[in-house]
């Protein structure tokens, strides 16, 4: 199948799981870029579904999704973090990329070590570094950090400390000399806090 029929395969699935409950069947479906070969389907559906789409993936004969390959997350600042899930199909030879979005209030959404118990430490990984909790997870303690750190350190508004304690490595700009060239204005990166405002250097 092509990555729009895979795309399609799996919404219409959900679509007909649900048909006294069209509200619930709003999984949509499209194809992520990468030029000819490297497309793959991707389909977004409700955080309350994600259990059930992933399940629809895997078990489903035309779909066939039957490897696990990685599960992570990305923070969408407001609009809340979005969670991925890249599956594949051995015998079909098909990609298909599952994304759900949570709010930062209440990053919830359901475990699928159930379905893939390989996932298990891909969901403690982004539990430890976002701060998403996997409903019905066996276990999800701390897999990278040690103990008693605080915060989740791929939140963008996480105060990256080391920057601000310790000068970033190769402190000159692009196209800045000895000769006195003069200098660009320095750019924080996200998370970043102005020196003179948080670290040692603060007034």
């Amino acid at each position: 199948m092509t990555p729009e029929e895979v795309g399609e395969r799996l919404v219409t699935l959900m679509e007909d799981d649900s048909p006294d409950q069209p509200d619930k069947a709003n999984a949509t479906a499209s194809v992520s870029g990468g030029g000819p070969g490297h497309e793959r389907a991707v389909v977004d559906v409700p955080a309350a579904r994600w259990w059930e789409a992933i399940g629809t993936a895997k078990h489903n004969g035309a779909l066939g999704c039957d490897y696990f390959d990685w599960l992570s997350a990305v923070d969408e600042l407001d609009e809340g973090f979005s969670v991925l899930c890249h599956l594949y199909s051995t015998r079909r030879k098909h990609s298909l990329l599952m994304r759900t979005r949570v709010t930062r209030e209440d990053p919830v959404v359901e475990s699928v070590v159930e379905l893939f118990p390989g996932a298990a430490w891909h969901e403690r990984e982004t539990f430890e570094m976002f701060g998403i909790h996997f409903a019905r997870h066996p276990d999800l303690r701390p897999l990278l950090l040690p103990p008693g750190f605080e915060g989740h350190p791929l939140r963008k508004e996480f105060v990256l400390a080391a920057r601000v304690a310790k000068a970033w490595p190769g402190a000159k700009e692009p196209g800045e000399s000895e000769a006195g060239t003069s200098k660009r204005a320095p750019m924080r990166p996200p998370g970043v806090p102005d020196p003179a405002e948080w670290g040692p250097d603060a007034k």
